[in-house]
């Protein structure tokens, strides 16, 4: 059975304090409403991952990740921090590829195939984040897009270190923006994100990777989303940042 993850993105928010106030409320929260199996995952600034990671200890369904970690295993790369670094503090998972870091950084597929091999190598788990743009959908590009990235960045991988990873598709149209893609138009492009790694490596291995929805999910349009059958949990941006509307959509799956 695939894992449903629930992954809440706090980018860059959050002071020192604030970020550990918040933890404590979802950590609390979670323990007493969060029934059920799924996996709730933090990705905060690089400033909260230790204490944050030491706060989870003790909670299984709780894990902490990082935003972002360099390709290189060390060196002089100044202002930069390697997921070795990343995973001594304590965290689990690492996003790599986020629309943000491809659009504002200009991240490429070949860059993010390196990353995604060291973040492996420290084990760490990649949530690997694909998507289009609004352009790109309306130029009905989007399935082409979404292939590409998979190809160039991931599917260089051999077929254990693929199943490791934790697959997230964010609709670049969709992020911040309060748009949200149709639960239709998500199911589609989920299903054929499964189709693309069935076609790649085998079935099996497309049934067990776990495919999140990032792109304005909240309390209000996560059961919609999350009860089509490949989309097994999302990526939260804005909602992570409330206890009670991050914890509300882990809740979808009790």
């Amino acid at each position: 059975m695939r894992k449903k993850i629930v992954a809440g993105n706090w980018k860059m928010n959050l002071d020192y304090n604030e970020g550990l106030s918040l933890f404590s409320e979802i950590i609390n929260m979670f323990k007493d409403e969060a029934t059920g199996k799924q996996q709730a995952v933090i990705c905060s600034p690089f400033i909260h991952l230790h204490s944050i990671a030491q706060l989870a200890k003790g909670y299984s369904n709780i894990a902490v990740g990082a935003q972002n970690a360099h390709q290189a295993e060390s060196g002089a790369y100044t202002g930069e921090i390697s997921a070795k670094m990343v995973k001594s503090v304590g965290a689990a998972y690492v996003i790599l590829g986020h629309s943000e870091r491809r659009q504002y950084f200009g991240e490429s597929n070949e860059l993010l195939a390196k990353k995604t091999d060291t973040a492996l190598k420290n084990d760490l788990t990649p949530i690997f984040c694909i998507g289009e743009t609004l352009q790109e959908r309306e130029a009905n590009q989007h399935f082409d897009i979404i292939k590409s990235q998979l190809v160039e960045g991931v599917f260089h991988l051999g077929e254990t270190e693929f199943s490791k990873l934790v697959i997230a598709y964010e609709p670049v149209w969709a992020i911040g923006t309060g748009v949200t893609a149709s639960s239709a138009q998500a199911q589609e492009i989920h299903a054929f994100i499964r189709k693309e790694i069935a076609a790649k490596y085998n079935q099996q291995v497309a049934d067990s990777t776990t495919i999140l929805y990032g792109g304005s999910c909240n309390p209000k349009n996560a059961p919609e989303l999350f009860e089509q059958p490949d989309i097994d949990g999302g990526l939260i941006g804005g909602a992570s940042l409330k206890s009670r509307d991050f914890i509300d959509i882990v809740k979808v799956f009790n």
